[in-house]
């Protein structure tokens, strides 16, 4: 990477509780399926933050909601992890839970059972101007746009961040919910995005394309830089209408592939933010994917002093 971090990165998203169960086999309905299950810090929003930081982004900023029920303890998590958090405290909503169901297979393939709670209650209240003072880059967790005030918020944040020349990127998160949310009013808000990082089967679902390289290509005609996360297969840039280049995964054995995604999208940030051109930015980015699917949960190891 080139030339030292040049301001902050701040991500606005969701801050939940993970219940991560990793279970070998198919569960067995009706009856017990031994696992091994732990607690621990997640959400896409906090989770990219968490890993721009790892990477070596030293101002890394997060803005989000939890219950008073966890506040404390992510707070802890998140400035332990060198991110300098932001908590918005709801006096209703619990904060957000997450069961990750892990398949302890070959795959380490996950299915989320997901509560946001707090989490998508982030509101056009929530929000500052004084938020981007010092940021370079302004980035949104697609979850956001799975709850009305909460998109109301991230158009808020857009709007601030262009009108300072902020660049802004987008993970949308999820199929599953971009499909009842509909496409058009995400592809509407993506026509002010900078960056967009969907995975494979998100923007096949943005396009209506079956081919991801076809789908990258054609997203990248509405947003100029199209980064599109393939899993074991790498990664896919895309600009003006082409990818423009195809990175290789790094091999390794999977324990866990929750948040591998949210890494790639956080070294990604980070290493852009330290001068990388977009293809370097996202060999960094298959670098702490493999990283994060070697660890069980979405968070980036701990350092040791």
């Amino acid at each position: 990477m080139g030339g030292g971090v040049s301001g902050a990165l701040l991500v606005i998203g969701d801050v939940v509780t993970d219940v991560v169960a990793r279970h070998r086999g198919p569960l067995a309905t009706g009856t017990d399926t031994a696992a091994s299950i732990r607690t621990l810090p997640g959400g896409a929003g906090a989770n990219v933050a968490c890993w721009a930081a790892h990477w070596g982004n030293p101002d890394v900023r997060l803005l989000g909601r939890v219950g008073a029920d966890a506040a404390a303890w992510h707070g802890r998590e998140l400035t332990a992890a060198g991110v300098r958090p932001h908590l918005v405290v709801d006096a209703v909503a619990p904060t957000g839970t997450v069961i990750c169901l892990v398949d302890a297979g070959a795959s380490a393939e996950r299915t989320f059972l997901t509560d946001s709670a707090a989490s998508l209650r982030l509101a056009p209240d929530d929000w500052s101007d004084a938020l981007l003072d010092g940021v370079a880059r302004l980035h949104l967790s697609g979850y956001l746009f799975f709850s009305g005030p909460s998109r109301a918020l991230a158009a808020v944040a857009l709007d601030a961040a262009r009108s300072r020349g902020v660049p802004v990127s987008l993970d949308p998160a999820s199929a599953g919910f971009l499909t009842e949310s509909g496409v058009d009013t995400f592809l509407a808000f993506a026509e002010g995005l900078d960056v967009l990082l969907p995975s494979r089967d998100e923007a096949c679902l943005l396009t209506g394309l079956p081919d991801p390289e076809d789908a990258a290509a054609k997203l990248s005609r509405q947003v100029p830089l199209v980064v599109a996360k393939q899993g074991g297969q790498g990664a896919l840039v895309a600009a003006s209408g082409a990818v423009r280049a195809r990175i290789p995964a790094v091999p390794v054995s999977p324990r866990d592939t929750t948040g591998a995604g949210d890494a790639f999208t956080g070294a990604f940030l980070a290493a852009l933010l330290a001068g990388a051109e977009p293809e370097e930015a996202a060999e960094q980015g298959c670098r702490a994917g493999a990283l994060a699917v070697t660890t069980v949960g979405g968070r980036p190891p701990v350092r040791t002093p």
